[in-house]
């Protein structure tokens, strides 16, 4: 059950392992004291400043699925990986803070699918909470999956010990203290993670000799292949290694997997609804995004390096022969090229804290969308406060063990970020349709919601089981037919998302509206929005914003 290890831990990096899990335990049992009421364990009592919460809420995106996934990526992909963290980031990032913050802090909703019970009733709102339950499992066990890749590669650990060992210390401290101990230990984790996952891009920099010598080093191993540009290969399918027209990246992934993803994933907007006043929820993604700018830096370089680097070629998870090391491997393997005795610790460290930041945003909202969306409004509608607290620790464990499962449905796909990609384009594109649709046009019906949700989920479904059984499907779906995996994604996705729209509008059109004053709070143009009031320049959320764009748009003439 174990293979042979790549490194060996000293005593003093078990040292630095050993005192973070007792860390992190003991805040959890801390923070226990302060999780006693419903608002307190799943919103964290509204309390969170805008800079704890903007962290947090970059934090619970950026897990050891990110590290060790986008890694995977870059290596696979190039530099197009960055676009997940750019485009397919920044302006959805800007967007939430900037356009749906308000409606969201208003309503004082505890989730989207609370959103869209009050906005649709209850159909939608089930429907897109049994879907997001579904998602948060798959993707725990991702994260899970993601851990034990690192363990067993490096360390050579027993896969099965590292998955249990690891999730049942989330488990303990997310039960324990809820959003409280989630949203404290993401914040601690996102400064492990930066400090430990550093060292890796700045001593692959240092043997390749600077970015010059890394891309002169990517082009002699891959000859004929450009891995080092963003845009510049985008105007065919056939001249970059992802088989991706820039419409894909513009439409499919900036457009909607990007949208639908930083502004109806509870698992990050929970983490901005925590904040103490709407000035505040505005302004925590708009600070994400500047950090979230820099992070290519720390997961998408490490594969980059890999490609210039290693001396022999990595392979897809899904036709790895024995002995053979694939795109999942690349972090594991450059900790084990630049890390000794004591840093290595930090790095395990750095991943563990990655893993259990993932762990902790997915099971806390797989908890409140579970307890909230489903529990109380469809099995036991009476119960008091103090029982739905208890709830959601039970189902945070049950949640916890299930996921487990699903970690082990990972190992067919390519790589980690291929499969992830897929669950967004079956459950993030289509609800972002019946979000923005409900909350910038008030003649959306209920019955055009959920009509709209479903054929929309089940037409993505659809596309890629077409594609599985007949290959020759892709160049209609992803319109090439050099499109890979994460091509095709970004396109099932566009067109998931445009069937949801269709569908809802056609239905909506056919069927009678709420009148406006049911919508006051839920709806543009039937909504007041509170000012800001006399509030200087540089704290208004829309000055940061515009100075978040101008560096993303800097960001993308230098590595066009």
């Amino acid at each position: 059950m174990t293979t042979e290890r790549m490194i060996s831990l000293s005593p003093v990096d078990m040292a630095i392992i050993v005192i973070y899990f007792a860390m992190v335990l003991a805040i959890g049992f801390y923070l226990r004291r302060f999780a006693k009421s419903g608002e307190d364990f799943f919103l964290a009592g509204r309390e969170m400043t805008a800079w704890v919460a903007g962290l947090s809420f970059l934090s619970a995106n950026l897990g050891s699925l990110e590290l060790l996934g986008w890694a995977g990526a870059s290596y696979q992909y190039g530099i197009l990986a960055a676009h997940w963290y750019w485009i397919g980031a920044i302006p959805a990032m800007l967007f939430l803070g900037i356009v749906m913050m308000p409606f969201y802090y208003i309503s004082k909703t505890h989730s989207v699918p609370g959103y869209l019970q009050l906005r649709y009733g209850p159909a939608a709102s089930g429907l897109s909470a049994i879907s997001f339950a579904l998602m948060t499992i798959l993707m725990s066990g991702v994260n899970m999956y993601a851990m034990a890749v690192v363990m067993k590669v490096v360390l050579g650990w027993n896969i099965h010990f590292s998955i249990w060992v690891s999730s049942l210390t989330v488990g303990i401290y997310v039960a324990a203290g809820g959003l409280f101990s989630a949203i404290f230990n993401e914040v601690l984790q996102f400064f492990l993670i930066w400090f430990g996952a550093l060292l890796i891009p700045i001593l692959g920099l240092i043997e390749t000799h600077g970015w010059a010598g890394m891309v002169s080093r990517i082009r002699n191993n891959f000859p004929g292949q450009d891995f080092t540009h963003a845009w510049s290969t985008l105007g065919s399918a056939q001249d970059n290694p992802m088989g991706m027209h820039w419409t894909g990246i513009v439409f499919g992934l900036g457009a909607i997997i990007s949208m639908g993803y930083w502004t109806t994933d509870f698992l990050v907007v929970q983490r901005v609804l925590a904040a103490k006043d709407l000035r505040s929820a505005k302004l925590a993604p708009i600070i994400g995004s500047f950090f979230k700018m820099a992070v290519p830096l720390i997961v998408i370089v490490p594969g980059l390096i890999a490609l210039a680097v290693l001396p022999f070629h990595l392979v897809p998870a899904g036709s790895a022969l024995a002995g053979e090391h694939t795109y999942n491997d690349v972090l594991p393997l450059m900790m084990a090229r630049y890390m000794g005795p004591g840093l290595l610790g930090l790095g395990i460290t750095a991943l563990v804290a990655g893993f259990m930041a993932g762990m902790a945003g997915n099971v806390s909202a797989f908890a409140t969308v579970w307890t909230y969306d489903l529990y109380r409004p469809f099995l036991r509608k009476t119960a008091s406060d103090a029982h739905y607290v208890s709830m959601g620790r039970w189902c945070t464990i049950v949640g916890l063990i299930v996921s487990i499962g699903a970690a082990y449905l990972v190992m067919g796909f390519d790589s980690i970020m291929d499969y992830v990609q897929a669950l967004f384009s079956f459950f993030i594109a289509p609800l972002f349709g019946t979000v923005i649709l409900g909350m910038l046009w008030k003649r959306t019906t209920a019955a055009g919601g959920f009509a709209g949700l479903l054929v929309g989920t089940l037409a993505s479904v659809g596309m890629f089981l077409v594609v599985k059984f007949n290959p020759e499907a892709l160049a209609i779906i992803a319109m090439s037919t050099h499109a890979k995996a994460m091509a095709e994604d970004m396109y099932r996705a566009l067109w998931s998302w445009i069937i949801c729209v269709l569908v809802t509008v056609v239905v909506s059109l056919m069927t009678k509206p709420k009148p406006d004053s049911e919508l006051t709070g839920l709806v543009y143009g039937v909504t007041a929005i509170p000012s800001e009031g006399a509030v200087p320049l540089l704290q208004r959320p829309i000055f940061w914003a515009g100075v978040a764009v101008v560096l993303f748009v800097i960001l993308q003439w230098i590595f066009w």
